[in-house]
């Protein structure tokens, strides 16, 4: 193989290190948070399986904030610099790097079971919040034949999740009915684009009708605002709503993203039978202890007499979990991915965009519930 390749005298960068867990993630954004300079690494430093990315764009992701505190399942200790998937171009290769797989000046993305903070082993360090990345040239593809930076950091997680939950756990066919809560996040966007390659229909839930339009435009058959008309807190009853676009019958399966009071309305919602899965509780981030303590003193709670009347079957659905119990299950669900990626069947929407400087208004979009499918940085 060659010396490793360069590509000119790299200027400095910057980079997003989260120095302590915060209490909470807005607590994290406000005390732990800084953007710090960053020397650009030595291409002559590579190891020789490894590549130098000059990151363009990194998604914003729910698990990025989760992390900040400690409250997700899995930890990077601090000091670490967020950033679980992201894309850019290939600035150096290592000397056993094959150039068929990649080489400088390649458009590639990261795999984020890999390297990055959601990765355990030495690339953890590797996240995208960040002007530079070194990672193994095993953890990028290249950017997808007209897929932008911005889509390409936006891919793998997100339909990874739809696919395990609808497919692998749900068993989701054709002809079946599904209900998607928190349509408009980026798992949910992804949700509701598989749900339809499958020949399902779609009935998909939010709470603003602007953002609800823009998941019927990516496939849902139909929406349903839950949240309650006077603005207040809370989900207001949409079951009837459910029962009518089935017939009365119900739906077949729930994609659960949102959780909490949200999950009991969608029990309702749920024919006899039903397949329950569980994906997330967006709307209820604080079961755990935060600070990076453990145990769930806030556990969600599921009615058992619902689950019994209905005959439902309540699935838990961690699709990055799953893989790590059996390696197995994750070629062919990205293979399957990449297919439909190729054929122009699933494309990520992205709706807001920002500076690198910008992470901290970045990160509160996403908090907040502003975005709708992607949020992006670009260093």
């Amino acid at each position: 193989m060659a010396a490793p390749a360069m590509r000119g005298d790299l200027p400095p960068g910057q980079r997003v290190v989260i120095r302590a867990f915060g209490e909470t993630p807005l607590d994290a954004l406000e005390h732990h948070a800084a953007l710090e300079d960053m020397a650009a690494p030595d291409p002559a430093a590579l190891a020789p399986d490894e590549i130098l990315l000059a990151i363009k764009s990194c998604g914003v992701a729910w698990v990025d904030l989760l992390m900040t505190s400690g409250q997700y399942q899995h930890m990077a200790a601090p000091p670490y610099c967020p950033g679980m998937e992201y894309s850019g171009v290939v600035v150096a290769a290592g000397a056993a790097v094959d150039p068929a797989q990649v080489k400088a000046g390649d458009a590639v993305f990261s795999d984020f079971i890999l390297a990055g903070p959601r990765a355990g082993g030495r690339y953890q360090s590797s996240g995208g919040f960040a002007s530079y990345a070194v990672l193994p040239a095993g953890a990028v593809r290249r950017v997808p034949a007209g897929f932008s930076f911005d889509e390409a950091c936006n891919l793998l997680g997100n339909y990874e999740t739809a696919w395990h939950c609808l497919i692998a756990r749900g068993q989701l066919r054709a002809g079946e009915t599904v209900l998607i809560t928190g349509a408009s996040g980026a798992s949910g966007m992804a949700a509701v684009q598989v749900a339809r390659l499958l020949g399902a229909t779609v009935i998909a839930t939010g709470r603003s009708d602007a953002k609800l339009a823009v998941v019927k435009a990516h496939g849902a058959d139909h929406v349903i605002n839950t949240g309650n008309e006077d603005g207040s807190p809370g989900v207001r009853r949409f079951r009837d709503e459910v029962k009518a676009l089935t017939g009365g019958r119900g739906v077949d399966v729930v994609f659960d993203a949102v959780g909490g009071d949200t999950s009991l309305e969608c029990l309702r919602c749920a024919a006899f039978g039903a397949r329950f899965l569980i994906v997330g509780w967006t709307s209820t981030p604080f079961v755990a202890r935060g600070r990076g303590q453990r145990g769930a003193p806030n556990a969600n709670q599921l009615p058992t007499n619902l689950i019994q009347m209905k005959g439902l079957s309540v699935l838990g659905s961690p699709a990055v979990i799953s893989v790590a119990q059996d390696p197995s299950i994750r070629p062919p669900r990205v293979a399957q991915i990449m297919q439909w990626v190729a054929e122009g069947r699933i494309r990520p929407h992205i709706s807001h965009r920002y500076p690198l400087a910008e992470f901290k208004q970045a990160m509160l979009a996403r908090w907040n519930g502003e975005v709708i499918g992607g949020c992006v940085l670009h260093p």
